[in-house]
């Protein structure tokens, strides 16, 4: 008697779209509500999920940061996280990471004393550093307008409390001295694009956008109906942003950082 031919197997679902669908349902949201959250379709979520589709770099870093310590670090390295990439790094988070045992990281830990007992746990969030630079007054900076496409070239882990809006956070680097002596030429801004609103951001530094000068870092200071972009240089003059100069505004600065002269 002749034998049946033998059903294929399907493919298993790869270990990716399980971790995407485990940290979708803990968290509670359906495919649209996850996919806003990751400025994504629904459809998108469910080619994830199934396995059809890989996301892209910058999706992983924003799925580490909504999964938390341990989880994130799977979602990291798919982003090509490595021990180098970390520019900023808390020593204690040693021991959760022996205990998720991610290979190709180390910690360091700079000028170690004594032992002092953790008063709670710290968490840590890892920031995209974009492939994009904002120009201070003077100076031209990059075209994009939507930050969180823009490419990156690495990522800078830092505190979960100087992030407020994880999945919306991402660093560029400033050229130009119109905001010194505050942030110099050569500095990484770390920025929130999901403040962008006008009236909650007077007297804040803020990257904005205009489609000759590219990005720009500069103060928002409004007055009356009147807003302008003021350096902290004062050798350099103000920008008004009226029905003339269209400017928008894409983020607020959070904090920075550059190396010690």
């Amino acid at each position: 008697m002749a034998r049946l031919p033998a059903k294929s197997k399907s493919p298993a679902t790869p270990e990716c779209a399980r971790a995407i669908l485990r940290l979708r349902q803990n968290m509670h949201l359906d495919q649209a509500a996850f996919g806003e959250v990751l400025h994504c379709s629904a459809m998108t979520v469910s080619r994830w999920e199934r396995g059809v589709q890989e996301p892209p770099s910058h999706a992983y870093v924003e799925l580490g940061n909504m999964a938390g310590d341990p989880a994130c670090w799977f979602f990291w390295g798919r982003a090509g996280l490595r021990n180098e990439d970390l520019m900023r790094v808390v020593p204690q988070m040693r021991r959760r990471l022996e205990r998720t045992a991610m290979p190709d990281f180390e910690i360091v830990t700079a000028g170690s004393g004594g032992k002092k007992r953790l008063r709670s746990k710290v968490q840590l969030v890892a920031i995209p550093l974009l492939k994009v630079v904002a120009a201070s007054h003077g100076e031209k900076g990059d075209g994009t307008s939507v930050l969180h496409q823009a490419p990156f070239e690495s990522m800078i882990a830092a505190p979960k409390d100087w992030c407020p809006n994880p999945t919306s956070t991402s660093c560029l680097r400033v050229k130009g001295n119109s905001m010194m002596p505050l942030i110099q030429d050569g500095y990484v801004v770390a920025v929130d694009s999901s403040q962008s609103e006008r009236s909650k951001l007077n007297g804040k530094i803020v990257i904005a956008w205009h489609r000759d000068m590219g990005l720009t870092v500069s103060r928002l200071q409004r007055y009356g109906r009147t807003d302008t972009l003021q350096p902290e240089n004062r050798e350099y003059e103000s920008i008004t942003l009226d029905s003339k100069h269209k400017w928008t505004i894409l983020a607020k600065v959070l904090w920075w950082i550059g190396k010690a002269p």
